[in-house]
């Protein structure tokens, strides 16, 4: 459907990109001389996509929370035992996958072999093998996994904080859902959310490495013209509407921790942005945080020489079309102290035109260093991809960020009404760990 050229002018870059007959987006980088050679196919679908109208039938559907991570899981089983993993393997690959709230990632690294490690990589993805008895199977196996995160106080603040922030919204849910949502998925709910989104129209495959762009477009065209699919019709999407306060101010768990965990959230009211929109909105309250509470802030520096914060404490913004957060903590001896002095300081630190100025030039620089890593650039493409975004707008955009903007940002977006606190402390002299209390 037309094979086209695009530069990434700032770094010479030339990434060729084809939308094949079946509506899939094949996106080629050549990176000359290199030796491994890094694919991504992903989907854009991810744990909040329970809710939706298909686009072949019209039909509303409801499925279970944490069946696109459940479904990445069983696309790894194919029939008669044939296992991916060997075969990869086999070819002296590295595959893996991961569910995200608006994505599922499917991959391989390798050095050669690379049309077989294609061939296997489609074969995976477009191969689904959904039985009674597999299904079964694999609720076991990822209610372990959901186990294991309930006794991890690491995860556990976060998704309380999650819980805390959001009122509706899916992003507060697990990604892996709860052990009661996948106990009720069927072979029939897998096989909707397959056939859905696992049509090439919401797809794209990324593939960067020394390689040559018309072969390995060719070769993935060749595959795909053998399954005789159309471009699919829009999947509607539908989310609830999100009340601007947060569910809860505060939830403190008890687990057995040597010092206290603590996050604060601001949820972002501000949602709905696309493409450079959305991408100037995610830097400028990015570049915010760095800002005010990176390494080589006054008030980063101050908490640390206090002993309130660890090397570990960050803060950072995420968002996509239907949601935006920013999140701040990590371990402190004192949990309250540290969130009056944030309270205190977070309206008030300086934004100075020269530290704006050297903070554009380190991102610039790390933009410029992520073409040199292939896996975190196709991380990077596919986050941006599913969201509208292309990476060349993102040096001209970070030129225009002005301190202006960034004040603009801190005024919208630090409301006292959308924020909350997660902590876990650990056990009381005598006590014992307890569930998670809020109020």
């Amino acid at each position: 459907m037309g094979r086209n050229q695009t530069t990434w002018e700032q770094l010479g870059e030339l990434p060729v990109r084809e939308t094949l007959d079946s509506g899939l987006e094949v996106v080629v980088l050549p990176k000359s001389g290199l030796k491994k050679t890094y694919a991504t196919y992903a989907t854009h679908y991810g744990s909040i996509d329970s809710h939706f109208i298909r686009p072949d039938t019209g039909e509303q559907v409801d499925v279970p929370d944490g069946i696109a991570h459940f479904l990445e899981h069983k696309m790894y089983e194919k029939p008669e035992g044939r296992d991916v993993f060997e075969r990869f393997a086999e070819l002296g690959a590295y595959t893996n996958a991961y569910t995200e709230y608006t994505s599922t990632t499917f991959l391989f690294s390798a050095t050669s072999e690379i049309p077989d490690c294609l061939d296997t990589l489609m074969r995976l993805v477009e191969e689904p093998h959904f039985t009674p008895e597999n299904v079964e199977k694999e609720k076991g196996i990822i209610e372990q996994e959901i186990r294991m995160y309930l006794d991890m106080p690491g995860d556990r603040v976060r998704s309380n904080l999650m819980h805390a922030l959001y009122q509706k919204n899916p992003v507060r849910l697990d990604i892996a859902g709860s052990v009661e949502s996948i106990r009720t998925i069927t072979p029939e709910n897998l096989y909707v959310c397959y056939n859905t989104f696992y049509h090439p129209s919401n797809m794209v495959m990324f593939v960067a490495g020394d390689v040559e762009p018309g072969r390995i477009i060719d070769h993935v065209a060749t595959v795909e013209k053998a399954r005789h699919l159309a471009p699919s019709g829009r999947i509607g999407r539908i989310f609830p509407v999100e009340p601007a306060e947060v569910q809860k101010k505060r939830v403190e768990q008890i687990m057995p921790v040597a010092a206290p965990l603590w996050l604060m959230g601001y949820k972002d009211l501000t949602v709905g942005l696309t493409g450079a929109d959305l991408l100037r909105h995610d830097i400028i309250r990015g570049m915010m945080w760095s800002l005010i509470l990176g390494p080589a802030s006054k008030l980063y520096n101050d908490l640390y020489q206090s002993g309130l914060i660890s090397e570990r404490f960050y803060a950072h913004y995420t968002s996509a079309a239907t949601y935006g957060l920013s999140m701040l903590g990590g371990e402190t001896p004192d949990p309250e102290k540290l969130e009056a002095v944030l309270l205190e300081r977070l309206p008030q630190e300086p934004f100075k035109p020269e530290d704006l100025e050297r903070l554009k030039k380190k991102e610039i620089g790390e933009f410029v260093s992520l073409f040199e890593n292939l896996e975190d650039l196709a991380y990077a493409f596919n986050a941006f991809h599913f969201r509208g975004i292309d990476l060349a707008l993102i040096p001209e955009l970070l030129h225009r960020i002005t301190v202006d903007d960034l004040e603009q940002a801190r005024r919208e977006h630090l409301k006292e009404s959308a924020r909350a606190v997660s902590v876990v402390l650990p056990p009381r002299e005598g006590g014992a760990a307890h569930a998670a209390t809020s109020h």
